[in-house]
C-alpha cells in the first residue's frame, strides 16, 4: 500500500470527524496518557496494519503502536489485535475513523478468503471489480489481496473494458477493439464482455487480450472456452454468488470477478477498549 497516498487519504477523514476539536475529550489534560486495545469480537481475516500505524501517528507522532497480528492473518474472537499508548485525547480522537476502516477492510479480506476457499481451485483466481466505495478503492482492493484475491483494473485509466453499450455505439466488437487499440499504448490490455458464442468467436478473431463470459452458466463457459486460445485471458462475471461459486471451479476460466467482495460486505466486528494503566478515570 502506498504510504504517501494513505496519509493523504486519512487526513481529510480525521478533519471530517474531529473538525475544530473533540468537545468531549477536552475534559482530559493534554499530557494525560492512556492505553487502548483493538479486540476482535468475531473470527475472520485481519486487514489494517497501516491504518492503525499511520492513523495514530498522523494525530501524534509520539504515539506508540504495538501490533499483535499481520495483514492477511486469521483472527479469533477475543484476540487482542493491537495496543496503542499515547495521550488520551489522541487515542479517542482517532478511534472511530481508524476502527471503521479496519473493520471494513477486515470484512472484505474475510469475505475474499471465504470465496477463495469455496472455489478451491488451483487455476482459477478470485478478483474484485470497480464496485468499491468512492474514496476507499485503494484500501478495499488492498483488503482483497490480503484475503487471497487479485485485483481487476483500478479505474477507467489502466485497462480498456468493452461492454455491451460500447459495442452498440461502435457497431461491433471488432470495430470497438480496433478503435480502442488505435487510441491506447501497447501496455494497455483490452477486455471484451461477451454474452453469446458468436461474440466470443468475434472477440478471439479481433485479438482481444481478455474475454469475459458475462452472466453465463458454467456449462456455457466450459463449451465456449474451448474456442479461446491459451494466449487470451478468460474471466467469468455476473450473477455469481457464494452459493454458486463452486460450480465454476472446473470451467477453466483464469479469473472470476465478484462485485460483492466490496460493494455489500459486512464489516468484521472489532471493538476498542481502554486499559486503565497509565490513565486514570476522570
Amino acid at each position: 500500500m502506498n504510504k504517501l497516498k494513505l496519509r493523504r487519504l486519512l487526513e481529510p477523514f480525521f478533519i471530517e470527524d474531529i473538525g475544530d476539536g473533540d468537545v468531549t475529550s477536552h475534559i482530559f489534560a493534554e499530557d494525560q496518557q492512556g492505553i487502548v486495545q483493538f479486540i476482535a469480537k468475531d473470527h475472520g481475516i485481519f486487514c489494517g496494519e497501516e491504518i492503525i500505524q499511520t492513523g495514530y501517528r498522523i494525530l501524534d507522532p509520539s504515539t506508540k503502536v504495538e501490533l499483535n497480528i499481520k495483514d492477511g492473518e486469521r483472527v479469533e474472537k477475543g484476540q487482542v489485535l493491537a495496543t496503542i499508548n499515547g495521550s488520551v485525547s489522541t487515542l479517542l480522537n482517532g478511534e472511530r475513523v481508524i476502527l471503521n476502516l479496519v473493520q471494513r477492510m477486515s470484512g472484505i479480506a474475510t469475505k475474499t478468503r471465504e470465496a477463495v476457499s469455496i472455489l478451491n481451485s488451483s487455476h482459477t483466481k478470485i478478483c474484485d471489480t470497480r464496485k468499491t466505495t468512492p474514496g476507499l478503492r485503494m484500501l478495499e482492493k488492498y483488503a482483497v489481496r490480503c484475503g487471497g484475491g487479485y485485483n481487476h483494473r483500478f479505474g477507467l485509466y489502466d485497462a480498456a473494458m468493452i461492454k455491451d453499450n460500447h459495442i452498440s455505439f461502435a457497431g461491433s466488437i471488432t470495430n470497438a477493439i480496433e478503435a480502442v487499440r488505435t487510441n491506447v499504448g501497447h501496455m494497455v490490455k483490452i477486455e471484451v464482455e461477451t454474452e453469446t458464442k458468436e461474440q466470443v468467436m468475434e472477440a478471439v478473431k479481433a485479438r482481444a487480450d481478455v474475454i469475459m463470459f458475462d452472466n453465463r452458466e458454467p456449462s456455457e463457459i466450459k463449451e465456449w472456452i474451448e474456442l479461446v486460445p491459451e494466449s487470451i485471458i478468460t474471466e467469468a462475471s455476473g450473477g455469481i454468488t457464494l452459493d454458486t461459486l463452486a460450480s465454476y471451479s472446473d470451467t477453466g476460466v483464469d479469473f472470476i470477478s465478484l462485485g460483492f467482495l466490496t460493494h455489500s460486505v459486512q464489516s468484521l466486528d472489532i471493538s476498542v477498549k481502554v486499559t486503565i494503566k497509565e490513565a486514570e478515570r476522570v
